[in-house]
């Protein structure tokens, strides 16, 4: 069995989606989420789907090797950001080559780094004028939303679209692609059978 641990800073929508879906896969399960926020939604939303959850601070997640060594306890084969709003410290990476991917909700290079989340960049698209935007799923590395593409996928931008319009599109395009990128990132025969998901 492959196994996810879910960070989370906020509501959660991505991690709930994401334990829905894998719920009954005889393949993967999400074991545990993480927050940096004690008072996030998400782990109201753990507990109601009996995912065991909890907070820590930035000592224990930056400073030390507290939250490292309870991820060694957990062994994920994959380590999911989902409106995580931290940036991933380098000795945890170094502990999951290659197991920590981040869902941004742009297409990158464009509108990532630092304070690039969530309203912020879908204000900065609408301003800008664009038109299309959509969502990025890379593998996170020492810099904020540089670590190598995994997969893009697209919607368009009308003129008349405000911010809240583009995060309704962006919240559609998470909720029908991360649960299946993260699937073929697990198990990659579901690739090579040209699955539905493919």
């Amino acid at each position: 069995m492959k196994r996810i641990v879910i960070f989370a800073s906020g509501s959660g929508s991505n991690a709930e989606n994401l334990i829905r879906f894998f719920q009954n896969n005889a393949h993967v399960e999400v074991t545990h989420i993480l927050t940096n926020n004690p008072h996030a939604k998400v782990l109201e939303r753990a507990k109601n789907l009996n995912i065991s959850a909890f907070s820590f601070n930035r000592q224990a997640f930056s400073k030390s090797d507290d939250v490292l060594n309870v991820l060694k306890t957990f062994q994920p084969d994959l380590i999911v950001l989902a409106g995580f709003l931290w940036k991933f410290p380098e000795h945890i990476l170094a502990a999951f080559p290659n197991k920590v991917i981040n869902i941004h909700p742009a297409l990158l290079p464009n509108y990532g780094g630092k304070g690039m989340y969530g309203m912020h960049v879908h204000q900065a698209v609408v301003t800008n004028k664009e038109t299309k935007t959509g969502i990025s799923i890379h593998l996170v590395n020492e810099h904020y939303d540089q670590g190598a593409l995994i997969f893009q996928t697209t919607c368009p931008v009308l003129p008349t679209d405000t911010a809240e319009d583009v995060a309704k599109k962006i919240h559609a395009l998470e909720m029908e692609h991360f649960p299946k990128v993260i699937e073929k990132l697990l198990i990659p025969s579901l690739k090579e059978k040209g699955n539905k998901y493919e």
